[in-house]
């Protein structure tokens, strides 16, 4: 029984602490892309799709559950603000992959560096021994959520 209370506790404060915890980092990357960039949601959304790899209209349509119409126009927003490229397959012209340009790369990396910034804020009045606690917790949290 005491296994049951001590992972309901567990449960009980994994629902207070990571959806915030990971909702303030979000809006923290959300108002880097918007003020910095004069990006969308939508638009910060495909660029951090293109940098991960997924890199045409349908690809990125399907990996957000988005229709093909509204990614096509975030694309061409992005094109349009020089961030991103479109290229021709030369065995499939159909085929359109998109690459992020120069400075798309930049904008990415201003916007993830802006939020690692504030990372640093949050955990910077920790102890060393808090530091420590807190990497062990992060590391069985992995442990927790890895497959197999």
């Amino acid at each position: 029984m005491i296994n049951k209370i001590s992972t309901d506790q567990v449960v009980d404060r994994y629902w207070e602490i990571v959806p915030p915890a990971w909702h303030r980092t979000r809006a923290v990357i959300r108002e880097a892309a918007a003020e910095k960039f004069h990006l969308t949601v939508e638009q910060f959304q495909v660029l951090r799709r293109i940098r991960r790899g997924i890199a045409s209209v349908s690809a990125l349509a399907d990996a957000s559950n988005t229709s093909r119409g509204a990614v096509s126009k975030a694309v061409d927003a992005l094109v349009n603000k020089g961030l991103v490229s479109r290229s021709q397959d030369p065995n499939d012209r159909r085929n359109i992959p998109l690459a992020l340009t120069p400075e798309g790369e930049r904008a990415m990396s201003t916007i993830f560096n802006e939020a690692e910034k504030w990372l640093v804020s949050r955990f910077e009045g920790l102890t060393d021994n808090e530091c420590t606690a807190l990497l062990e917790g992060l590391d069985l949290l992995r442990k927790a959520f890895s497959e197999g």
